[in-house]
């Protein structure tokens, strides 16, 4: 078929690479304008950018999809149907209604639960056992379209958002590489009423762990914050990024450190840290972080 593709973080990558190995014709490859990033804040491209060139392929990464030419020029590529995953930029109807098939979006998400920014995220948060991909018809509403197709995953118990957001990448290329196979069978299932719930964009006043609340939900909020941004607690008045965490045995005071191995006391229950990373250093497993930071039994997060 032939496809315009959009989409611009690292999770979009492998779906574009997938459309491109199953033998579809990229007319362009829509992303977000490079932005100041690294030490020098000189314009970086975004990952999709980068690897549409390395392909070969056109890109194109206006500031708006907003402006009468812009959308001249998207509809003047006549595509079949266009792609969309994590692009960033809200889709005029002219834009949706441009290629022959309309707009098919891929979300991290068993829709309609966490439509919106951050799925992944939140239903690490909120304690899912299970996620999924979802191929949807776009309209304009925040993913609300019928649903195309669905594929699921449970969720690992120790499962971090950049594990998952791995898997789910990958599973998204899978799922639109077979819906577009079969596209003329699909047939839309409009979202139910019931279920809806949305997943705000992260805010990093989310990161700060409170130890007094219940080691499950501690334990959710250091997986479903890594990487980015990273809940956070202090050792000895350093800040201390938790990357890793699994539910433990134990009880003492919120944020007692229990033996030597950090497992530390919440509300009720503990967790064991797994991963850290101190500030300016890179992630450290726990044993290799407490060689050069040892924090001893009985001190206090």
């Amino acid at each position: 078929m032939r496809i315009v593709f959009m989409g611009t973080p690292d999770f979009s990558v492998p779906v574009l690479d997938a459309l491109v190995n199953a033998g579809h014709e990229i007319a362009a490859v829509y992303c977000q304008p490079p932005r100041p990033a690294g030490r020098g804040k000189k314009d970086r491209p975004t990952p999709v950018h980068a690897r549409a060139k390395a392909l070969g392929l056109e890109v194109r990464h206006p500031e708006t999809l907003k402006a009468p030419e812009t959308q001249a020029e998207f509809a003047q590529l006549q595509a079949e149907v266009a792609v969309v995953v994590a692009y960033g930029l809200i889709l005029p109807q002219a834009v949706l209604d441009a290629p022959e098939r309309g707009c098919l979006n891929i979300h991290a998400s068993l829709l309609p639960r966490w439509r919106g920014a951050a799925p992944i995220h939140r239903a690490i948060m909120a304690g899912d056992t299970e996620t999924g991909i979802c191929v949807m018809q776009m309209e304009a509403g925040l993913d609300t379209g019928p649903v195309l197709l669905q594929r699921s995953t449970p969720i690992e118990k120790e499962e971090t958002t950049a594990q998952l957001h791995d898997r789910l990448s990958a599973l998204g290329a899978e799922t639109i590489v077979e819906a577009l196979g079969c596209l003329p069978q699909l047939v839309p299932q409009s979202q139910p009423d019931d279920g809806v719930t949305y997943a705000a964009k992260i805010d990093k006043s989310e990161a700060k762990v409170d130890w007094t609340r219940p080691a499950i939900e501690v334990d959710r909020q250091i997986r479903g914050l890594s990487p980015f941004p990273g809940a956070w607690t202090e050792i000895d008045g350093e800040r201390v990024k938790l990357l890793g965490s699994r539910l433990s045995e134990g009880q003492g005071q919120p944020g007692e450190v229990l033996d030597g191995a950090l497992t530390v006391a919440c509300g009720s229950g503990a967790v064991s840290l797994t991963r850290l990373q101190r500030a300016g250093k890179g992630a450290q497993d726990a044993g290799v972080f407490l060689r050069g930071r040892p924090v001893a039994k009985g001190a206090r997060l």
